[in-house]
């Protein structure tokens, strides 16, 4: 199996580490292999691909999207580093409101699968950072929602005090004023 596969503290979150065959002309490896990620409890009906490329210090998130365009999101570096953050927003969930951190780069190659249900975001921890993710729904404007990045409630440790942050994404609410 090209793949192993850790369940993470966060009830239906799985970071993937893929093998990487290095050799004198550079490396080859598997991203995503379907059959592997359904036997890891990975759904494998990605509809929609999203590409995004950050300088150092962009902070991006925390999103989601609500009802039936609510998204699980595959999500691996490919230039750079970044830590990833997911937030349980599953009202019934034992762990709502808890968060989890995966730094993932373009050394490492791994990837890390947020179930629908979970706020998604990343700060970029290197200049020119590039990001790529597989989502479970398509992006639609009229059901998308987020949380502050700062919100005290869930705490989120970015290592960071001062990030750049669209603005969209500054005016996010808090946990308890998000609409899911």
């Amino acid at each position: 199996m090209p793949f192993e596969f850790e369940k993470l503290s966060l009830e239906g979150v799985v970071l993937a580490n893929p093998r990487v065959f290095p050799d004198d002309r550079g490396w080859a490896m598997e991203s995503f292999k379907r059959g592997d990620f359904i036997k890891a409890g990975i759904p494998g009906d990605f509809v929609q691909d999203n590409h995004s490329r950050s300088a150092k210090g962009v902070l991006r998130g925390l999103h989601f999207q609500r009802g039936a365009a609510a998204q699980g999101k595959l999500v691996r570096c490919v230039r750079g580093a970044i830590l990833d953050v997911g937030v349980d927003i599953r009202r019934d969930s034992p762990t709502f409101g808890k968060w989890l951190a995966v730094e993932l780069s373009e050394a490492n190659a791994r990837v890390v699968y947020f179930p629908v249900g979970f706020a998604h975001g990343f700060l970029s921890l290197a200049e020119g950072t590039e990001v790529l993710y597989k989502c479970t729904a398509e992006y639609s404007p009229p059901d998308e929602g987020g949380i502050r990045w700062d919100d005290p409630q869930v705490a989120v440790d970015w290592g960071n005090a001062a990030p750049i942050l669209s603005p969209r994404d500054a005016a996010l609410p808090p946990l308890k004023d998000a609409k899911f």
